[in-house]
């Protein structure tokens, strides 16, 4: 299978892949870069913020829900306008918000880490109809939020655990039982970054430092792999007319010269057809 550049804008660290299921339009973040970043008809686009960005959600055609490194904002595409919702841990200068996505209740799921990635400094949040609730604190590298298909179940990991939780949900979307561990990766030391679960309910993840996006089956075995000519993919995201195309994000933070010159597409956006399927991104109802 062949994987190309679908944006060849380097990030330091690529982020948040998101469709816009009205728009036919991807969006993306470059964490350390302070920016959201997408292609439109016109080429590529980008707006620029003071602070950390790293996560969206969609609420209409033209607005998207962002979470900053110290709130949730309501985000115009029109005109670039930020309206502030609600403060997440804006009081304290240690942590920044990293993955996020929205759940099929409506809900935006987002977690924090530290900024240089401090053991345990980071926590998971829902926010739903006004609210900002946690779910979990003491987490390491906040990442994989993802939801099945049956609007039941959640995913989430701490990719400096090496684990990934299946989370059982409650009608309205609240974890409704304790967490099991869904992919132990400790022995390998596999770090399981961004992930999105396909139609089929397969949880699709970018691990960070293999060079590949894995398909696990609800299971829990790996069924399937993209290998990816760079080390560090993010974040993946379905998209196009009938969600059959996969976007990566990557990144080259922390990546030696001799790295790169190994793996000169770090940071760019890939783009590949698997023949797996997604799911329509849901909306959120802030």
């Amino acid at each position: 299978m062949t994987v190309d550049v679908f944006d060849d804008r380097a990030c330091i660290l690529g982020e948040g892949a998101l469709w816009h299921p009205v728009r036919g339009q991807l969006y993306w973040f470059d964490i350390m870069g302070k920016r959201l970043m997408t292609r439109d008809a016109d080429g590529p686009r980008e707006w620029t913020f003071d602070r950390h960005v790293s996560a969206a959600g969609w609420i209409d055609s033209e607005t998207l829900l962002i979470a900053t490194e110290t709130d949730l904002v309501r985000f115009s595409l029109i005109d670039g306008a930020a309206e502030h919702l609600i403060p997440l841990e804006a009081d304290n200068p240690v942590t920044r918000s990293n993955d996020g996505r929205a759940d099929p209740r409506g809900g935006f799921w987002i977690g924090t880490m530290g900024k240089h990635a401090e053991e345990g400094a980071g926590s998971l949040y829902r926010y739903w109809r006004g609210e900002l609730r946690p779910l979990r604190d003491g987490i390491t590298i906040s990442n994989a939020t993802a939801f099945a298909p049956d609007g039941r179940t959640a995913y989430f990991a701490d990719t400096a655990a090496h684990l990934v939780w299946r989370i059982p949900l409650d009608a309205d979307g609240w974890p409704e039982a304790a967490w099991e561990v869904f992919l132990d990766h400790r022995d390998s030391g596999i770090n399981p970054d961004g992930a999105v679960v396909d139609a089929e309910g397969h949880l699709i993840v970018a691990e960070w430092g293999g060079a590949r996006v894995a398909r696990y089956a609800p299971t829990g075995n790996l069924v399937e792999e993209i290998t990816l000519p760079v080390p560090q993919p993010t974040c993946p995201a379905f998209g196009a007319a009938d969600l059959s195309t996969l976007f990566v994000t990557t990144a080259r933070q922390g990546l030696p010269d001799d790295a790169m010159d190994a793996a000169p597409l770090s940071g760019r956006t890939l783009v590949c057809c698997p023949g797996w399927h997604g799911q329509v991104e849901h909306k959120v109802v802030p």
